[in-house]
């Protein structure tokens, strides 16, 4: 019985590695499917591949969220990054925005044919626009480099209400992050005297001293993006 019951404990533990594995595909999936991040959100839609289609417009899908696993992470340096078992071979180069089951992770920086590098949100130099989830407070998100659970989010106008509670989320006017994504949540409200904005304390919606599992994500339109910008500069 003692035999059986050591057998079953180890049987189970693989089990749950396989299990693990095909939960997180499968969440790549969904994501893949409920963030696509088109224009009109209408559920009478048709989606093909990666396009939808309303009577003669085409929307192409503007994000792709590939599954990886965190093989290495620090929380406690000034400049904190994350290793991710994929790399080009699989699709990543720098970058990259990085978010896992709970949010922002961070951005790829560095990538070999199997592994990449991220810059993690506690990083004294990592910087993401921001905006409050109710619709207002665009600003931008850095880290003081002092306690791993909290970030801060400053630039916000003070004619925008801000209260303990309030979600912050990722903006829609990012190039890398797509709109919506969370970030944390407002722990104090601070006036900040030169600017005269605010100056949020937010509590990270990502646990970095636990965080195993993340998606890279891919902007599929920001070469399209990046010929533009390189006209309109010529053209100046």
């Amino acid at each position: 019985g003692r035999i059986n019951t050591r057998y079953n404990n180890v049987e189970t533990y693989f089990t749950l590695r396989k299990e693990n594995e095909r939960l997180k595909l499968q969440n790549a999936d969904l994501l893949n499917k409920l963030k696509a991040d088109f224009a009109w959100p209408d559920s009478s839609l048709t989606v093909v591949a990666d396009t939808v289609r309303i009577d003669s417009l085409e929307q192409y899908r503007k994000f792709l969220y590939l599954p990886a696993k965190v093989i290495s992470n620090s929380v406690n340096s000034q400049q904190n990054y994350l290793m991710l078992h994929r790399g080009s071979s699989q699709g990543v180069i720098p970058n990259m925005a990085v978010v896992g089951p709970d949010g922002v992770v961070g951005t790829v920086v560095n990538a070999s044919r199997n592994m990449s590098v991220v810059m993690s949100l506690l990083h004294r130099q990592s910087k993401i626009v921001a905006v409050l989830k109710k619709g207002s407070g665009f600003g931008e998100v850095t880290w003081d480099g002092i306690d791993p659970k909290f970030v801060t989010l400053s630039k916000v106008p003070k004619t925008v209400p801000v209260v303990k509670g309030d979600t912050v989320v990722t903006s829609q006017y990012s190039d890398k992050y797509p709109p919506g994504h969370m970030i944390g949540v407002v722990e104090s409200v601070a006036d900040d005297q030169v600017t005269s904005t605010y100056i949020l304390k937010v509590r990270s919606s990502t646990n970095f001293y636990s965080v195993q599992h993340a998606y890279i994500v891919k902007n599929l339109q920001k070469a399209e993006m990046e010929e533009l910008e390189k006209a309109i500069k010529k053209d100046q």
